[in-house]
């Protein structure tokens, strides 16, 4: 079999994902990819119908909500990491095998779909890509869609062990930009500054954290910008070589994609998953403002 996929790129292009076997390239052997689709918006409860209503062709969905995080609480926040037995069950269902590599899109510029990347790669699970411009790029592309589910055979994946992805805890978080680290919050810069909280408990940001919406990784289509670019975005923030970067956002989602753009930048940062809905519901202080 020739393997016409992996390769080292964090990002796929529609072009190369359309050319895949699957998706009408050149045979069934060629190729072995399993693309998901990481639809989901917060506040939004039909993702699945929305995946339903059309999707690239072959898509399994991934539930965010369900397979992507374990259940709520104020001590550990919305969006807690699953269990690696949870984990791997999710991934044999949508029917990853060993040596097969993995496409993620949403559609929302991927701020869903880099959850599934993380978490993957956080369980040893390297080969896993973003489509880059998601949903939107195979759209504008000109390419068909698909209605209904895509059923699959159980995968055969092995996962783990977890914590192969740098990630940082509350008490960490609490003391980071202290000792001289770059903490990012990757929210919209209002709920940064406090001025509205429309989830969790408490409005406001980590004392010494840097406003960095998540939302300016992307072109005005949805693409990640270009690596120079948010190598100097980063810079500008005080990123340097050597220096601990973190990021949080509101749940620990977004906040993957701005270490999935960090990496494009050539920085290596940890992921705060419990962050502002577990900071929130804690005793420690919330900083308003700019």
């Amino acid at each position: 079999m020739v393997n016409m996929f992996p390769t080292s790129d964090p990002l796929v292009t529609v072009a190369h994902l359309r050319s895949l076997a699957q998706l009408g390239g050149p045979g069934p052997e060629s190729v072995r990819v399993r693309l998901l689709d990481v639809r989901w918006e917060l506040g939004r409860d039909d993702c699945y119908r929305q995946y339903r209503d059309g999707h690239i062709p072959g898509a399994v969905f991934a539930n965010l909500d369900h397979d992507l995080a374990a259940a709520p609480s104020p001590a550990a926040g919305r969006h807690p990491l699953p269990s690696l037995e949870a984990l791997q069950d999710a991934a044999r269902r949508w029917g990853i095998n060993q040596g097969e590599a993995v496409v993620a899109y949403d559609a929302v510029g991927n701020l869903a779909a880099a959850r599934l990347w993380w978490v993957l790669r956080d369980a040893g699970f390297t080969d896993v890509h973003l489509l880059d411009g998601a949903l939107a790029a195979w759209q504008a592309a000109g390419y068909p869609l698909q209605r209904g589910a895509v059923d699959v055979p159980p995968g055969n994946a092995v996962l783990g062990p977890q914590g192969q992805m740098p990630q940082i805890g509350l008490e960490q978080a609490a003391g980071f930009a202290a000792a001289g680290g770059l903490l990012l919050d990757a929210r919209a810069p209002e709920r940064f500054r406090g001025d509205s909280e429309p989830v969790d408990p408490r409005a406001g940001h980590i004392p010494g954290a840097k406003s960095a919406p998540t939302g300016e990784n992307l072109t005005a289509d949805g693409h990640f910008r270009p690596a120079a670019a948010l190598r100097a975005r980063f810079e500008a923030l005080g990123a340097a070589p050597g220096r601990p970067i973190a990021s949080y956002c509101g749940s620990g989602v977004t906040a993957a994609h701005q270490v999935f753009a960090l990496e494009l930048a050539g920085f290596q940062a940890a992921l705060y998953p419990g962050s502002w809905s577990q900071w929130a519901a804690s005793d420690r202080p919330a900083a308003t403002g700019d």
